[in-house]
């Protein structure tokens, strides 16, 4: 059969956005045109003719949050039957992960608002993007065991007790202290800055993920 006589879906590109204030939250819109007109959704559009995947997530993710050099990875293709009452639509998942510190938050041309909600209490979801949501989650604490991916969320500069809060909200567990600290200070991935964070208490000394740890963090799970 020649290539024309093969049925060509639509492809879409929806983007998970991830960032830490107070709590893990995720970025929806709140769709503006049918289908689902009304309901939150993940961030998307189609892909533009010329466009690669990735160049469609990074430009929905600037149309989003007004950022676009930051941590992106391929995450899984949906395309079960029937996910989009407008035809068969095949949608390549990606998520992003942003500080919130760094974010301009905007609703795009097809979306009446975006909103951070927390990843533990969700709207109702339009098209498959209950089941997406879940599948970004586990993810992200997979690589959270084995990868220097929880730093993307974190300001340049972090306490100790603010990178274990970061561990802590994303995995949704109670990691013990001393083990945590004598893990992640042992994986040589962080460093010293030199300076402190003062308040209430003693102050604290300020860290920052090393550039050049990267390979070693590959190389070993931070906490096996």
């Amino acid at each position: 059969m020649a290539l024309e006589d093969y049925p060509r879906p639509s492809v879409t590109v929806d983007v998970i956005i991830f960032t830490l204030h107070d709590d893990l939250q995720v970025l929806l819109i709140k769709r503006k045109y049918p289908p689902f007109a009304g309901m939150w959704a993940i961030p998307g559009g189609f892909v533009q003719e010329g466009e690669s995947l990735e160049e469609t997530a990074l430009r929905e993710l600037e149309e989003e949050t007004g950022v676009r050099d930051v941590y992106l990875e391929q995450l899984y293709t949906f395309g079960n039957p029937g996910r989009d009452p407008r035809g068969w639509v095949i949608t390549v998942a990606y998520f992003a992960l942003v500080p919130c510190t760094a974010v301009d938050l905007q609703a795009g041309d097809d979306a009446a608002e975006a909103r951070w909600f927390s990843i533990h209490s969700l709207p109702l979801l339009a098209f498959d993007h209950a089941d997406i949501l879940p599948y970004a989650l586990q993810r992200l604490r997979y690589k959270l065991e084995y990868s220097a991916v929880g730093f993307e969320l974190l300001p340049e500069t972090f306490t100790l007790t603010e990178l274990q809060t970061a561990y802590e909200t994303i995995l949704d567990e109670t990691l013990d202290k001393r083990n945590f600290r004598r893990k992640i200070l042992g994986a040589g991935v962080i460093e010293r800055t030199g300076a402190y964070r003062t308040g209430e208490g003693r102050p604290a000394q300020l860290y920052r993920f090393r550039d050049d740890a990267v390979a070693e963090v590959k190389a070993r799970r931070l906490f096996p």
